[in-house]
């Protein structure tokens, strides 16, 4: 088996192409490391230098053999600084899971502002819905969920990350697309209103759902993202209650208006976490998430 040791020398025995040089640098004598290249060769089972009267010089495979262990003695020198950046949380890997919704303005700001401060951090993405976040955190396949409530507080640790207002999406041609100012539940009664799916996107089915209760509506779609149903908007299907990050998708044919309730019913996106969790990487962000600033 080959040793640092031996690998070490025969690099300085190679680049100093002498070994009464090689062992000056080496601060030992000159038997012993030629004892060493000995060994490493027989190790290797190849000859690597051909002595000469002047001093040595590479064969073939031991020019070969040195670009390998000149890679080998650079990791070997890097591993104990790269073992306490991990430890550290400075260096690793973190994945994380969002919203569709989310990316349309708040997930970029996160990254921008995480990468900044944790550059050797890799972030690996995964867009999928809240629930199955949670699943996927629980099972070890997320490190990080940016979700919505509710939170198991026992089984996850959370942060609030983003608050933003719910604003009603309508057609260009609908009759309240053209009024100023906000506008109020009542003035949401007997339309035709696009609806979020109770199952898979369970948060803003609820959240509307309360928005919704004093006022009597007709709805035949249930959906599950957001830019489908601004999309649908666009198309004349219906007015459908979004989160004020899909004005980011400036689709042609929807208009926006703020919802007059608007402050009653906060949309909210939580950083989840599971309590038990170890990767240093993963906690070095939750460190961080208190300073994010977001625009809306």
């Amino acid at each position: 088996m080959l040793s640092l040791d031996q690998v070490r020398g025969f690099v300085t025995v190679a680049e100093e192409g002498h070994f009464g040089r090689a062992a000056a640098r080496l601060q030992i004598t000159q038997p012993p490391l030629s004892r060493q290249i000995q060994k490493l060769e027989r190790e290797v089972g190849v000859r690597l230098l051909d002595r000469t009267q002047r001093g040595v010089v590479l064969t073939p495979a031991g020019r070969v053999f040195l670009a390998e262990a000149q890679r080998l003695l650079a990791l070997a020198q890097a591993a104990p600084d790269t073992a306490r950046r991990v430890a550290a949380g400075e260096l690793g890997t973190v994945r994380i899971g969002f919203t569709a919704v989310s990316g349309f303005w708040v997930l970029g700001q996160i990254l921008n502002q995480l990468e900044a401060a944790l550059p050797s951090v890799e972030l690996v993405l995964n867009e999928m819905v809240s629930s199955a976040q949670i699943d996927d955190l629980r099972s070890g396949r997320l490190d990080l969920a940016l979700a919505r409530p509710p939170i198991d507080a026992t089984e996850f640790s959370s942060r609030l990350v983003h608050q933003e207002p719910l604003v009603v999406a309508l057609p260009a041609a609908h009759p309240l697309a053209a009024e100023p100012g906000p506008l109020s539940v009542a003035g949401l009664a007997g339309a035709a209103l696009l609806r979020y799916s109770p199952d898979q996107a369970r948060y803003f089915a609820d959240l509307t759902g309360r928005v919704l209760a004093p006022v009597a509506y007709t709805s035949t779609h249930y959906l599950t993202q957001i830019h489908t149903m601004v999309g649908l908007v666009a198309a004349g299907r219906g007015v459908a209650l979004v989160p004020s990050s899909a004005t980011h998708l400036k689709l042609d044919g929807v208009r926006f208006r703020p919802l007059a309730e608007h402050a009653d019913y906060p949309v909210e996106l939580h950083a989840v976490w599971r309590r038990a969790a170890v990767n240093p990487a993963l906690l070095s962000i939750v460190a961080l998430l208190d300073r994010l600033r977001l625009d809306a």
